[in-house]
């Protein structure tokens, strides 16, 4: 496997693909804790996970050969900027695509001269929480909108 990194526009057709996936997934990962919401919490939890095009300033593909495998976005957030949508194919994981991912989207928040990176994710994905905490990122109060999020997790990683 020869893993490359590829940037591209948040709606280039491959990025918009990758993000279909993830939302297929977490759908039904999370759709017990969905279900328990009412609508004012449901549609809390949806406004917190929307991103704007606008909003992103960064969009990375990793792929194996010509085959995209993985996304993952930044945007800025104050003086640091945000991971978005940082998914890999299930059956591509394990290869080190998302640590790939991880490092690429740190490099350019250390070339901005970011103060750190932050991120929300589920309780319910613990390979992505062990993937981020052996990569330096530690539990932080949730933040911004992911207040509203009762089974998510915030991490921050100082740069």
């Amino acid at each position: 496997m020869s893993l490359t990194v590829e940037w591209v526009d948040w709606l280039d057709p491959r990025a918009v693909t990758q993000r279909e996936l993830m939302e297929v997934e977490t759908t039904a990962m999370y759709a017990d804790r969905q279900a328990a919401l009412d609508e004012v919490g449901r549609n809390a939890v949806n406004a917190a996970l929307t991103v704007a095009p606008d909003d992103v300033s960064h969009t990375l593909l990793v792929l194996d050969g010509d085959t995209v495998i993985g996304h993952a976005a930044l945007r800025r957030f104050g003086k640091s900027f945000e991971v978005k949508k940082v998914f890999v194919g299930s059956n591509h994981r394990g290869k080190g695509a998302a640590r790939r991912l991880m490092n690429e989207l740190e490099g350019v928040a250390r070339a901005a001269s970011a103060r750190s990176l932050v991120l929300q994710t589920g309780h319910a994905q613990l390979p992505a929480m062990a993937l981020y905490e052996s990569l330096g990122y530690v539990h932080i109060e949730p933040f911004g909108d992911y207040a509203n999020i009762p089974f998510g997790i915030c991490y921050e990683k100082t740069l």
